[in-house]
């Protein structure tokens, strides 16, 4: 259980711990096995419980700290970090909610409070409109839905109990998109072990399948239109998605820049005879790298600022710009990230490109970032879209 002292970041994760997660990270890349026993650990520490309320049995974090603590976990074990992000973005809906007011943040606190980890089964293949249509398919049933569908990248597909979906009612012209829980023992879900990948292997985001899988009434959440849209749920789902997704990979460009300088320090230039260090166009480049890294740490902690004082006279107007923020943040939070890892690669030397090296697997690890939503594509579209309105418009 928690301790009754308020945590941090920093005393939640301590040194200690996070070297015992950077060691097992290794192991877990090379066998294509999900992170048990960090997980267990996780559990054990109530890392899970971070975003909800004390008065629950959580620890009471703000969505600030929670982007901290990610970020300090991804520095050590990245794959790890992504893989318990997804249940940390359901529990971080229902901490907007609560700001909000809204009384569905109670239900997702009592379940999480109660042991059930949360994933997330919204990516569905060729489907790029994401939160705001759905392949999948919702039929109907008193007043909950039969789900049908297939959904990619599910990440936590060892031990999530709880599975958070949307899928499409054309019964309902208005609103067609509904989005709920299922339960991970119901009848018609499938999980495939389909996941050998370039990176992120730790994090096992297997495919999973829904056939006529049963959401009761009262695990739907919300019906919106198919289309971008205010729902309280939804912004909860896009903010805490990208705020956290960014704090994984700045976490990767922090132990990048760690690497790059340790390495920069013991090895020596024959030619020279001096260490790496001192070379001018090695100390550029690392330097480059921090720079880039320190960009990202303002940004992070501004925006997840502005969402906490939701509901508080301190909340920003940012109005329909909030989505273009998160999605900014998130894009250069992960293209950053991989300027910076290649730039510590180029500073380090010919040994780091073996496999088994933890920039190796770094370097992996941080393409993934191209793949999660918003891509690089649909940030720019809707940034152009603001600015200039819509093509033949």
């Amino acid at each position: 259980m928690p301790s009754t002292d308020a945590p941090t970041p920093e005393t939640l994760l301590p040194d200690e711990l996070l070297a015992a997660f950077r060691e097992r990270a290794a192991g877990y890349d090379r066998d294509n096995r999900f992170f048990d026993e960090d997980f267990a650990e996780l559990v054990r520490i109530g890392y899970p419980l971070m975003l909800v309320p004390r008065e629950h049995g959580g620890l009471g974090f703000t969505l600030q700290q929670a982007v901290a603590a990610q970020r300090r976990l991804a520095s050590a074990a990245p794959a790890t970090a992504l893989g318990i992000n997804m249940h940390h973005v359901l529990v971080g809906v229902a901490h907007t909610l609560r700001l909000r007011g809204d009384g569905r943040a109670e239900g997702i606190f009592r379940q999480a409070a109660a042991g059930e980890i949360f994933a997330f089964g919204i990516s569905e293949a060729g489907n790029d409109a994401v939160l705001f249509d759905a392949a999948t398919t919702a039929v109907a049933e008193g007043e909950g839905y039969r789900v049908t569908g297939t959904k990619i990248f599910t990440s936590l597909s060892p031990v999530w109990t709880r599975l958070i979906v949307h899928a499409r009612d054309d019964a309902d012209a208005g609103a067609p998109l509904v989005f709920g829980f299922v339960d991970r023992d119901a009848d018609g879900i499938e999980v495939l072990d389909d996941w050998d990948t370039l990176g992120m292997r730790a994090s096992q985001s297997r495919t999973t399948v829904l056939r006529s899988v049963r959401m009761r009434p009262e695990q739907v959440l919300t019906r919106t239109p198919a289309e971008p849209n205010p729902d309280p749920v939804v912004w909860g789902i896009f903010g805490c998605f990208e705020l956290l997704l960014a704090a994984v990979y700045t976490g990767i460009a922090d132990r990048a820049v760690e690497l790059a300088a340790e390495l920069a320090r013991t090895r020596r230039s024959r030619g020279a005879d001096a260490p790496r260090a001192e070379h001018p166009d090695v100390r550029w480049q690392i330097a480059e790298a921090a720079i880039l890294r320190d960009g990202l740490e303002l940004q992070l902690r501004q925006l997840s600022a502005d969402v906490d004082a939701l509901g508080s006279g301190r909340a920003p107007e940012h109005g329909p710009r909030w989505f273009l923020l998160f999605s900014g943040v998130k894009h250069r939070a992960t293209e950053t990230a991989r300027q910076v890892v290649d730039l510590a690669l180029r500073t380090a030397g010919g040994a780091q490109y073996s496999r088994g090296r933890e920039l190796e697997r770094l370097y992996r690890d941080v393409l993934a970032g191209i793949y999660h939503p918003s891509d690089s594509e649909s940030v720019h579209a809707v940034a152009a879209r603001a600015l200039l309105g819509p093509v033949g418009g």
